[in-house]
C-alpha cells in the first residue's frame, strides 16, 4: 500500500464462477429498492456492478485532481442537505420497459432509497440534482421591453431575471436497452464502444453480467419554467425546446447558425405558457458540433466558406460529411428518455423544426401539437445557408421547403470577409 493506492493494477475483470454481484440491477423494476442501485464508484470494491466512472467527461478531471494530490482517492461526498429541491416521479414511464435506457431514473434519490446500504458502507452516488434559481438573458430583457412578456412576480421578476427550477443529469446506459432502441446487437454494441474508446473500458468486452455503463460523455441539463408539478398533467399545457449544445452561438454569439436565437426564443416561448398557467421546458443536451465535436465543427465552416462560390445550402450537409463521414452523429433515439423521465406525454408547442428531434419523440409515444419554428426576424444574416439547407433537407417549415434553384442562390460569406 501507498497512501489510498494499491502497487496491484487489475487491468479487467471477470464475471465470478457460480456467484453474481450484491446489488444486481433490474432495469425497468418499479421502485428503487427492487431495481437497486448503480454501484460504479473506484471505492466500491466487490460492490461494484456498473462499468464507467461518475461525472462523465469530468472523471478525467477527478484522475488529475488525485494524480496531483490534490484530492483523497477514497474521499465520498457529503450528501446530507443535497436532496432534490422538488420531488419529480417517480412516473409509471420508469418502469415500462424500454421507455428509459440512457439515464438512471432513480438517480436524484440514492441518499433517501439506498440510505440503509450507504450507512452499510457502500459508496452509491446520485446521478441527478434538482436545484433551484435565477436565469438573466438580454433576450428576456428586451422581450418585456417590447411587451412580449411582463413582469408577474413569480416566473418573471421585476429585475428582469426569470425563476427556474433545472435539473442536471449524467448519462447511464442500460446497454441492452440503448442496443434495442438503435437496433443492433448489444454484443457488436459493447465491441464497438471498447474499440473506438481504445479498449478504455474493458468490462464492455468482459463483463456481460454488467448491465451498466456510465459513459465518459456530456449529460443533460434542464430548465423547468412554472410549478414543476405541472409536467405531464394534461390539464396544463406545456411549452418545450430540446436544444443540443452549440457553445459558438449559446455562448458567445456566434452568427454563423441559429442556436442562440432559437435557444433564447424557445426560452421567452416557455415563460409566456408558464405565466398563462402552463408550464416550460428547456431540455439541453452536450452534444457540440452534431456530436461530432467543436474541433470538427470548425474545420467544417472552414470547409463551408473556402469551396468554390463560397458558403452554399446545396452543399451544407455534404461539407460536414466529407470532413467527418457523416452528416449528423447526434442521432436522436435516446433524446425523449429525460422527457418520459419528467412523465411527460404531450408537448403542447414543441419550438423545433428539427425532424430528427420530432419524429424521435413521436416514436417514442409523445403527442406533439404545434411545432413552433424559429421566427425570420431572429436569423442571422450569415445562418441563411443553414436554415435553408436543414428546410430542403425535411426540417418543418410553414412556408415550401425551397427548391434545389433556391438552395445554389443562397450563399453565404466566404473567409475573405473576415
Amino acid at each position: 500500500m501507498s497512501g489510498n493506492r494499491t502497487s496491484h493494477i487489475r487491468l479487467t475483470s471477470h464475471p465470478r464462477t457460480g456467484a453474481g454481484v450484491r446489488f444486481p440491477v433490474r432495469w425497468d423494476a418499479p421502485t428503487a429498492q427492487t431495481r437497486g442501485p448503480v454501484i460504479v464508484s473506484a471505492n466500491a470494491g466487490a460492490d461494484r456492478n456498473a462499468i464507467g466512472a461518475h461525472g462523465g467527461a469530468y472523471s478525467i478531471y477527478r484522475a488529475l485532481a488525485i494524480s496531483a494530490g490534490a484530492l483523497d482517492p477514497a474521499v465520498r461526498p457529503e450528501l446530507a442537505d443535497t436532496y432534490p429541491v422538488v420531488a419529480i416521479g417517480p412516473h409509471p414511464q420508469w418502469s415500462t420497459p424500454g421507455r428509459i435506457v440512457s439515464l438512471d431514473p432513480w438517480g436524484a434519490r440514492v441518499a433517501s432509497d439506498f440510505a440503509e446500504a450507504m450507512a452499510e458502507g457502500v459508496d452509491i452516488r446520485p446521478t441527478i440534482a434538482v436545484t433551484k434559481a435565477r436565469i438573466d438573458l438580454p433576450e428576456i430583457r428586451a422581450g418585456l421591453a417590447a411587451g412580449r412578456l411582463t413582469v408577474d412576480g413569480q416566473v418573471v421578476h421585476a429585475a428582469g431575471d426569470v425563476a427556474v427550477t433545472k435539473v442536471a443529469i449524467d448519462p447511464v446506459w442500460h446497454l441492452p436497452g440503448v442496443a434495442s432502441r438503435f437496433d443492433v446487437d448489444e454484443q457488436q454494441l459493447r465491441r464497438t464502444l471498447f474499440e473506438q474508446t481504445g479498449g478504455m473500458y474493458p468490462e464492455l468486452v468482459t463483463r456481460p453480467d454488467l448491465s451498466v455503463f456510465l459513459p465518459p460523455i456530456g449529460g443533460i441539463t434542464v430548465y423547468i419554467f412554472g410549478d414543476p408539478s405541472r409536467l405531464g398533467d394534461p390539464r396544463f399545457p406545456l411549452a418545450c425546446r430540446v436544444h443540443d449544445e452549440c457553445n459558438g452561438s449559446d455562448v458567445f454569439g456566434s452568427d454563423i447558425c441559429t442556436c442562440r436565437p432559437y435557444l433564447t426564443h424557445g426560452i421567452e416561448e416557455c415563460v409566456r405558457q408558464a405565466q398563462t398557467g402552463g408550464a416550460g421546458l428547456i431540455v439541453y443536451n452536450r452534444k457540440e458540433g452534431r456530436a461530432l465535436g467543436e474541433v470538427t465543427k470548425f474545420l467544417v465552416y472552414n470547409a463551408r466558406k473556402r469551396q468554390p462560390g463560397g458558403d452554399q445550402a446545396a452543399t451544407y450537409f455534404a461539407r460536414t460529411e466529407c470532413v467527418a463521414g457523416v452528416q449528423d452523429a447526434r442521432f436522436q433515439q435516446l433524446m425523449p428518455d429525460v422527457i418520459h423521465w419528467l412523465g411527460v406525454r404531450r408537448i403542447d408547442r414543441f419550438v423545433s423544426m428539427s425532424n430528427m428531434k420530432y419524429e424521435a419523440l413521436v416514436e417514442g409515444g409523445i403527442e406533439i401539437g404545434e411545432r413552433v419554428p424559429i421566427p425570420p426576424e431572429l436569423v442571422p444574416p450569415d445562418a441563411a445557408v443553414e436554415i435553408e439547407a436543414k428546410k430542403a433537407a425535411g426540417y418543418f417549415t410553414p412556408e415550401p421547403a425551397p427548391s434545389p434553384a433556391d438552395l445554389q442562390r443562397t450563399v453565404g460569406r466566404d473567409l475573405t470577409e473576415f
